[in-house]
């Protein structure tokens, strides 16, 4: 669930909220976290960690067709 992009993009923006709590426990650096999405069916699920505790991100094609701004069609991948 999810591509790349758009699960760099979720994290960036936890990162937002999570900042803008001004919670003195947190970390000044990246803060780390971990959330489990689930989805519509039982099969379809993300987790998601912050941008820099992924370093080599797997890429599966089905996830990166299916988001609308990657420009990517089935003949691409």
């Amino acid at each position: 669930m999810f591509s790349v992009a758009q699960k760099r993009k979720i994290s960036d923006e936890i990162q937002k909220i999570l900042r803008k709590t001004n919670h003195p426990e947190l970390p000044t650096t990246e803060i780390p976290f971990h959330i489990h999405v689930k989805g519509a069916m039982s099969w379809s699920w993300a987790d998601k960690e912050n941008n820099g505790s992924i370093l080599d991100p797997g890429i599966n094609p089905h996830n990166e067709i299916q988001d609308p701004s990657s420009g990517s069609t089935v003949a691409d991948i």
